[in-house]
């Protein structure tokens, strides 16, 4: 798989399944906890990465790179402390999402969460990392392409307005702790690690705080089978896979399609009608990107 289809496809692959998770989390924040529901669908995301790694080997029976023993072996402060702090981060990421989101407009949380878009050059600056002027332009212009899409009344903060923001802020830690990981471990044992971690600590914090019932589960276990399946083993997975040797800040640009795709799912799906607010949000966001991938002038030695 070559770099250049690695940093521009899966991203969008990836934003498409995000896109249509915020309809399926919502649904949940009726009938199940936020910790519980993130212990889940981590866990559930765990296990199916766990048997995609396993039909890797029986595929490859040679190669050990999908080889957790090996993995430990060869590097176990790297597998252990990659795991510990992508499902660290990954933990509050999640978790401050969903206790957001029961508390402000789908507009305003797939907005605010898209924020990371901009605090990941940012944070990465701290790093001494090099952003290209024209992804800062592009992330410029992705910022006001996703402020026509999603907000469409006056913007006030409120609660969950506040977790969304935090929310934004883990995110772009995240990405950035993956994409110094992701050089270092196989991409599918990261994701399957940081998913187990994010599942057990999520469990823990859900059994101290909330209310634990079967009948619970049972009436939002589609959603969960769609963020844990889709959204969290492959959506997750894909970030990783595409991270690895890329350039984060245009890899986060692409990322950022998911509220895109999230209008226009529920255009062709729940025959929601777009305004022409919302089309230039879109129009804007793909000229974002295409700024952002633009490859940069080399000046010419006399």
């Amino acid at each position: 798989m070559s770099q250049k289809f690695r940093q521009n496809v899966l991203p969008i692959i990836a934003a498409f399944i995000w896109g249509m998770s915020f309809a399926a989390q919502s649904a949940s924040t009726d009938h199940v906890g936020p910790f519980a529901f993130n212990s889940i669908r981590s866990l559930i995301a765990a296990a199916v990465l766990f048997i995609v790694i396993m039909i890797v080997r029986a595929i490859r029976p040679k190669d050990n790179t999908f080889s957790f023993k090996t993995a430990f072996r060869s590097s176990p402060k790297t597998m252990l402390l990659g795991a510990i702090c992508c499902g660290s981060i990954l933990f509050i990421a999640s978790n401050l999402q969903q206790i957001g989101i029961a508390d402000t407009t789908a507009g305003k949380a797939s907005f605010i969460t898209a924020l990371y878009v901009v605090l990941v050059p940012l944070l990465g600056l701290a790093l001494k990392k090099t952003v290209p002027i024209n992804a800062w332009i592009g992330v410029g212009i992705a910022v006001i392409g996703l402020y026509f899409l999603c907000i469409n009344s006056e913007f006030t903060i409120e609660t969950g307005d506040i977790f969304m923001l935090l929310c934004a802020l883990a995110y772009a830690f995240q990405i950035l702790i993956i994409d110094h990981f992701s050089l270092k471990i196989n991409a599918l044992q990261l994701s399957c690690m940081q998913f187990f971690v994010a599942g057990i600590l999520s469990g823990i914090v859900s059994i101290l705080t909330e209310d634990i019932a079967l009948m619970q589960f049972e009436k939002c276990i589609l959603p969960l089978l769609y963020v844990g399946v889709l959204s969290s083993g492959v959506g997750f997975t894909l970030q990783i896979i595409a991270q690895k040797g890329s350039n984060p800040t245009i890899v986060t640009l692409l990322m950022s399609l998911e509220s895109v795709f999230g209008v226009l799912a529920g255009a062709i799906f729940l025959n929601e009608v777009m305004s022409i607010r919302e089309y230039i949000g879109c129009l804007l966001m793909f000229a974002a990107i295409v700024l952002a991938q633009l490859p940069q002038r080399t000046k010419i030695k006399p």
